[in-house]
């Protein structure tokens, strides 16, 4: 690790949320690229967030990963002010709610430097899908983009819930429920609640190996859950995904590194073509195994991030994931600060977290 002061647990949850930012706009420039093409051009990957890429982006400017995450944590912060105005209730705030109107937000350009009206950028098409059911039926419990859609774009948004549900059981649904507003697909939904565990497990000062068992521990939570799914066929989907999700974690603890796919590409690196068979191009497995290899990396932050997205492809969403766990691992000052001055959300992320972090504080010394 690159600082040898233990990080705070605070120092942690914000560099879980800056991690995913930092790791977004590095890995921005390289987004769509082959590892071959970069390599070309740049030996030893990028060491600076400058923007530029396929959608021509300004430096430290918020990609699709990192305006998601925003959407989740403003519902964070949205819940606790609704719970704090309101008497007590039968219908209290709808947390997954929340989470959608500000997804509808963002796709429907009510955000921050877009004009209203104006889509994304960058959208992926199970999150478009998402969205659009849930504006015509208004249910983000029944709006997924359906079973096949197994793409990232849950799993790069879903680290608030790990930072500020501090009820474990509740976390693992809320991860769950959160990735199927637009991504009900099994893989995606469990594993969203397995990355949330590891990084859960970080933030309270766990080491890389402890928190890769609490992702194995969260595996087998949600194999106790196949058996409440209503039909055969959905217990043996349910099942299957488990299980895909658990061989996701192995392999990022034992088959592939982060360093020699970085180093020799996704042809020629060890295991790659049995771990990363889509070529990290987006599949939501393959994302998850590129993070737990980051976070089980050695080295500091920032030599990890930078090979993660120098191996291409979907390289800003892997950067976001692998991001998110290597800030909760290293703690925010692990991030390099001519990096934090660059975010776009950098400030507001901060302001939130320092918000949210003080409400959880206080909340367990009331307990105590």
């Amino acid at each position: 690790m690159s600082d040898t002061t233990a990080p705070t647990r605070k120092g942690r949850v914000l560099g879980a949320l800056l991690g995913v930012h930092a790791g977004d706009s590095l890995g921005a420039t390289f987004e769509f690229q082959a590892w071959e093409n970069i390599r070309a051009d740049h030996p030893h990957g990028i060491r600076d967030i400058v923007g530029g890429g396929h959608f021509d982006w300004p430096a430290g400017h918020a990609t699709d990963d990192t305006d998601l995450t925003r959407a989740v944590l403003l519902a964070y912060r949205d819940y606790v002010n609704l719970k704090q105005r309101r008497a007590p209730s039968p219908t209290p705030p709808d947390l997954v709610m929340l989470a959608a109107w500000h997804m509808v937000d963002w796709y429907d350009g009510i955000w921050p430097d877009r004009v209203k009206g104006q889509r994304p950028r960058d959208v992926g098409g199970a999150t478009a899908s998402g969205i659009a059911k849930f504006k015509q039926s208004g249910d983000p419990r029944s709006s997924g983009a359906g079973e096949g859609r197994a793409g990232n774009g849950s799993l790069m948004r879903c680290i608030p819930t790990a930072l500020f549900q501090d009820d474990e059981g509740m976390a693992f649904l809320e991860s769950l429920q959160i990735s199927a507003i637009t991504h009900d697909d099994f893989h995606c939904t469990i594993s969203c609640a397995v990355y949330n565990a590891m990084v859960r497990a970080l933030v309270d000062g766990k080491t890389p190996k402890e928190a890769w068992q609490a992702g194995k521990d969260a595996v087998e939570r949600a194999m106790l859950l196949v058996e409440e799914e209503e039909t055969a066929s959905r217990k043996v989907k349910m099942s299957r995904a488990v299980k895909k999700v658990e061989a996701a974690i192995d392999a990022g603890k034992s088959l592939v590194t982060v360093q020699d796919l970085a180093e020799n590409g996704l042809r020629e690196a060890a295991n790659a073509a049995n771990a990363l068979p889509f070529q990290a191009s987006g599949h939501v497995l393959e994302s998850l195994t590129l993070a737990v290899a980051a976070m089980l990396d050695p080295r500091g932050l920032e030599d990890v991030l930078v090979d993660v997205v120098r191996i291409g492809q979907d390289a800003d969403t892997n950067g976001a994931i692998a991001g998110g766990l290597l800030g909760a691992r290293d703690g925010v000052g692990s991030i390099p600060l001519r990096w934090r001055k660059k975010l776009q959300f950098g400030n507001e992320f901060e302001e939130v977290a320092d918000y949210l972090f003080s409400l959880l504080e206080g909340g367990n010394q009331a307990r105590r």
